[in-house]
């Protein structure tokens, strides 16, 4: 028994993102409406092996409360593999999935990502020095290398591996996400997952934008166990839940369930609004800092910077960067549905009150987590403005005005312009 067998059916996944899913943009998500399950970014084990914390940048930083939490790992060297692996249960973590789907050049390069579906004999290598580590082993891939035909030999050998559970991205490597997801394959997929590891889950991924399409999906298709959604986070923040939905409750204070990094707190004033200490005031209240470094020589510069050059490249999850469509598509294959979340719509004066609230909250993650000690980044948060500034009156002057600020300091300036802070 582990986590996996006590979540929901079916339970949500948000997907591993690099340079998107760190520690304080799940706290974010988290505040919106949380998955059920969260994902890391991507972690090599042969760089983390070789050059230590310095290598990965920060992308197994995490806190106390963030569970279930999983870390994706990637790689092709079964021995570091289960060194890092080992490293993760000692961390807290409570699952390690494998990547086997990236298909970022850097990745495959290096072996690891989309290439394993290429190398089967690898890929069971590497499953069975992850589970030497004694956590439930999960896997995220994708239906084949170039065409969606080889799904059926390629899922068949992973679920043979006894995995936890199996998360399929609908498309091919050479599809990138420039096609439509082969929804059409499910019915197929799940007869097969039943035939040969009925134990394990099965967790779709694919042009699913928010919890009401993924539940749709689940009952049209019977027998998905879970929802992974990706790019539907930047359309819509509170996609898990549902930013429409007349009974979501407001957004929490700030002093609700996110733990911190410094002797920043939120404390209620005598009218129940969060009231911000001053992070650097040598008479903040003397509690237990709740940011849990959960490595002595962790390079926190910010946890969205790939590797160092000497070291092998992150891979950058080429669907958060690209909507685009190819000049030709396979044959059969269909185009990207053109559906944006709240993009396609024009929100209404609540929906930007709350994603304006959600907006303060990320600025306010951003400056506890950003210590003397572990510096973070500004111009990496400026790729999330456009989650929050859409679809409203003024929006493209504001995003435009917000992305030549320098720090929070700035943006909050142009918020405060815009009367929205």
């Amino acid at each position: 028994m582990s986590f996996w067998d006590e979540l929901p059916r079916p339970f949500f996944v948000l997907a591993p993102m690099e340079a998107v899913t760190d520690v304080v943009f799940r706290h974010v998500v988290k505040k919106a409406g949380a998955p059920d399950v969260f994902f890391t970014e991507f972690t090599n084990a042969t760089g983390w092996v070789h050059a230590g914390d310095k290598a990965i940048g920060g992308r197994l930083v995490k806190t106390h409360d963030e569970a279930p939490i999983v870390a994706q790992l990637w790689g092709s060297v079964p021995e570091d593999m289960a060194k890092l692996a080992a490293h993760c249960k000692q961390l807290g973590y409570h699952g390690i999935d494998i990547n086997m789907g990236c298909p970022d050049a850097s990745a495959v390069k290096a072996g690891g990502g989309a290439a394993m579906i290429r190398t089967p004999e690898l890929a069971t290598a590497m499953i069975a020095a992850t589970k030497t580590a004694s956590l439930p082993v999960s896997v995220k891939t994708r239906l084949g290398y170039s065409k969606p035909d080889e799904w059926k030999e390629w899922l068949a050998h992973l679920l043979h591996q006894d995995i936890v559970n199996l998360t399929i991205h609908l498309r091919t490597k050479k599809e990138m996400s420039k096609v439509a997801a082969h929804h059409e394959l499910i019915p197929d997929i799940i007869t097969l997952r039943n035939e040969i590891a009925p134990a394990t889950l099965l967790t779709i991924n694919g042009d699913i934008e928010n919890r009401s399409e993924g539940l749709a999906l689940v009952e049209k298709y019977p027998g998905i166990d879970g929802v992974m959604i990706g790019r539907g986070i930047f359309h819509d923040p509170f996609c898990f839940t549902s930013l429409l939905n007349p009974v979501l409750s407001p957004l929490p204070s700030l002093s609700g369930g996110v733990t911190r990094p410094t002797s920043l707190e939120h404390e209620s004033g005598e009218d129940g609004a969060a009231q911000r200490s001053d992070p650097r005031s040598k008479e903040a209240p003397n509690k237990e800092p709740a940011r849990e470094i959960i490595s002595e020589n962790l390079l926190a510069s910010d946890s969205l910077n790939s590797a160092p050059a000497a070291q092998l490249s992150e891979p950058f999850l080429q669907e958060t960067k690209s909507e685009e469509q190819p000049d030709t598509l396979l044959p059969g294959a269909k185009s990207v549905p053109a559906r944006n979340g709240l993009l396609g719509k024009t929100v209404t004066e609540d929906e930007r009150s709350k994603l304006m609230a959600l907006l303060n909250f990320h600025l306010d993650l951003h400056d506890e987590w950003d210590t003397p000690e572990h510096p973070r980044k500004f111009d990496p948060l400026k790729r999330f403005f456009k989650v929050y500034v859409h679809s409203f009156e003024g929006a493209a002057e504001l995003r435009d005005k917000l992305m030549h600020t320098k720090n929070t300091a700035e943006v909050r300036a142009v918020l405060k312009e815009h009367f929205l802070y």
